[in-house]
């Protein structure tokens, strides 16, 4: 063995070591940094394909809590142990932390990956203990070996989030439509402090009609990202990232801005009073700033606040109930009018609709999907009479054909939204509509 090839041989023995010091001690499999070292090394050296698999448990903190941690940590050996049954000289299992653990393997088609997916998945639901356990699996391949097992991890965890705490399937594939919508939110999360400084966002408002006139009587403030080279990007792909890092609020506060200029402009140069809603995201029940920062843009723009509705999901008051309630309270008490959005959409109770201080009720749009079942117009119909019995007001949401508005006002439901009567517009059409609306009156 020449000098520079025994160096080298050298430091590999010397990582090797190192990576024998890098073991959890409860399992006494390789922590991350050694796995991503020792997956690196079989991924680029050896001519076969690879993959990592990662995995943990939905809800492990319950078994903790429930079974004890003593039941728990008996789990995490036999998780382990079936890891450590795939291991040799080609493979290599490691458990990162708690219950997340992964494995770097050789395959030769996806089948192999989904065989051994199945077996583990099968093995640990068979380790007898009082809770249910359900592993939860993401796969990523290799892809060639340009790519770092970091990354490739990484992926396997995005492709394993789309499928914890689900029944019906315990895994997935990392694939380009995964990375395409992760490429988005990253290029998102890097552009919107940018688009926000730049006016990239830009106010859109669909009408709220009565449908038995036509007449417009309210309006939504909703946004659109105007992005100088992807063009309009949806709100649908844009909002979710935002609400996951919070940056919602800092948008939703800018829409506001925005909105109650709109309405003050069109009471003072115009004398039309005309009420549009706001959206208040769930993330707001944290934003200590909230009752302030609506309460001084009705003063400063000197707009009554009934004129500002608030539209809240279900979910808004679900999630964060106590903390949501004591602010919509304060808001209440100084005059903004509540509406619950998406009402029937997920989390509905009817206590909220006595106990909160709800003014109207919008419901979802899937209310309108399935009309043509006797059944499903049966309940939304009881539904309708009951909020009706309740002094609640309604509006319906997503009406799209003549036979659904006839239907709607059959039940007494006078009031929607929807792409029969208009699609969400640009502020400055919005306006010329209510212009050319109070024309048409006088």
């Amino acid at each position: 063995m020449d000098s520079e090839n025994l160096y080298l041989y050298s430091l590999r023995k010397m990582a090797e070591s190192n990576i024998e010091q890098n073991r959890i001690p409860l399992t006494n499999l390789m922590n991350l940094r050694a796995f991503l070292y020792k997956a690196d090394d079989l991924i680029r050296y050896n001519n076969e394909k690879y993959a990592i698999i990662v995995m943990d448990i939905a809800g492990f903190k319950m078994v903790n809590e429930f079974c004890s941690r003593e039941t728990g940590d008996k789990l995490l050996v036999f998780i382990s142990d079936c890891l450590r049954s795939y291991e040799n000289d080609k493979t290599v299992a490691a458990h990162f932390r708690a219950d997340i653990f992964a494995l770097c393997t050789p395959y030769q088609n996806e089948d192999d990956l989904v065989e051994i997916v199945n077996d583990l998945s099968e093995r640990i639901r068979a380790f007898p203990i009082a809770c249910k356990v359900m592993p939860a699996f993401g796969i990523c391949t290799a892809q060639g070996k340009e790519l770092s097992a970091s990354y490739i991890q990484d992926y396997a965890f995005i492709a394993q989030k789309t499928v914890k705490g689900k029944y019906f399937t315990n895994y997935a594939f990392f694939d380009n439509t995964m990375r395409d919508k992760m490429l988005l939110e990253k290029r998102i999360e890097n552009g919107f402090d940018e688009a926000l400084a730049t006016n990239q966002f830009r106010l859109y408002i669909q009408p709220k009609v009565q449908m038995d006139t036509g007449q417009i009587f309210a309006g939504e403030a909703l946004v659109r990202w105007l992005h100088p080279v992807e063009g309009l990007i949806s709100p649908a792909a844009f909002l979710p990232v935002l609400e996951k890092n919070a940056s919602i609020i800092a948008m939703d506060k800018y829409i506001w801005k925005k909105t109650f200029r709109f309405v003050s402009e069109m009471r003072c140069d115009y004398g039309i009073d005309i009420p549009v809603s706001i959206n208040i995201s769930r993330i707001h029940a944290y934003d200590d700033t909230l009752v302030e920062t609506l309460i001084n843009l009705s003063v400063g723009y000197q707009v009554p606040p009934h004129l500002i509705p608030l539209e809240l999901t279900e979910s808004a008051y679900s999630e964060n109930e106590e903390i949501m309630y004591d602010k919509i309270k304060a808001l209440k008490d100084y005059g903004f009018f509540l509406s619950m959005d998406d009402f029937g959409s997920g989390y509905s109770t009817l206590n909220m609709l006595v106990e909160r201080p709800v003014d109207e009720v919008k419901f979802d749009r899937g209310f309108l999907f399935h009309l043509e079942n006797p059944k499903y117009r049966t309940l939304l119909s009881h539904t309708i009479h009951m909020l009706h019995d309740l002094g609640l007001p309604i509006i319906i949401e997503g009406v799209e054909t003549e036979s659904q508005k006839n239907l709607l006002l059959e039940w007494g439901c006078k009031q929607a939204q929807g792409f029969l009567f208009y699609k969400p517009m640009p502020v400055e059409d919005f306006k010329e509509l209510l212009i050319k609306q109070k024309q048409q009156e006088q």
